[in-house]
């Protein structure tokens, strides 16, 4: 470990290459906290530093509330509602609302769609449904580049309802339909 002026000149810059290696407790108020906390930075006279969240804990120190120093860097709880458009995300790739819709996705993920569409706005500036269409629309760009398959089975394939959304996405998008998109296969890559 390094000496305690430098720990607290990390501490006091906020560095994030500090934040998991060590824990700052102060003396004074009884909190424990990451070294990128936003409160106030205390005298160093009032500061130890940690390894560990439980090393800081079995001293008696009790967690900030602002920074939860309890719960590790990049964990899901740390990362907040990040975690959640991540996980929306996931299940999108995977189909979920291919097969399903707003309603069944917010329940799977615990929150309402409203708050979802806020969350995909702040991360993505896009909404659900939106990054469900463009995924949509690129697996089918894969199956048209490189199969030889009839526009009904893109379509399909691809998590669209029919060929007729299939139509309708690549006209508005590509300004022309799938058909015209389509690059010529060889004998070796086509499949049925």
């Amino acid at each position: 470990m390094l000496d305690f002026a430098a720990q607290y000149e990390a501490f006091r810059r906020r560095d994030p290459a500090w934040d998991g290696i060590i824990f700052v407790a102060v003396k004074t108020t009884g909190v424990y906290c990451r070294p990128v906390c936003r409160a106030r930075t205390p005298l160093a006279r009032n500061v130890s530093f940690y390894r560990s969240a439980a090393a800081a804990e079995r001293a008696g120190f009790r967690p900030c509330l602002r920074c939860r120093p309890e719960t590790a860097p990049f964990c899901p709880a740390w990362k907040g509602t990040k975690t959640t458009v991540e996980r929306a995300l996931t299940l999108i790739e995977g189909g979920a609302l291919d097969r399903g819709n707003i309603d069944l996705l917010t329940r799977r993920l615990g929150v309402g769609s409203r708050h979802l569409s806020r969350l995909f706005a702040e991360y993505l500036d896009a909404s659900p449904l939106q990054v469900a269409l463009s995924l949509r629309v690129r697996r089918a760009k894969r199956l048209l580049d490189g199969t030889d398959l009839p526009i009904r089975l893109v379509a399909e394939r691809a998590g669209f309802s029919s060929a007729r959304r299939l139509n309708a996405a690549f006209t508005r998008l590509y300004g022309r339909p799938p058909s015209a998109i389509r690059k010529p296969v060889s004998s070796k890559t086509r499949t049925s």
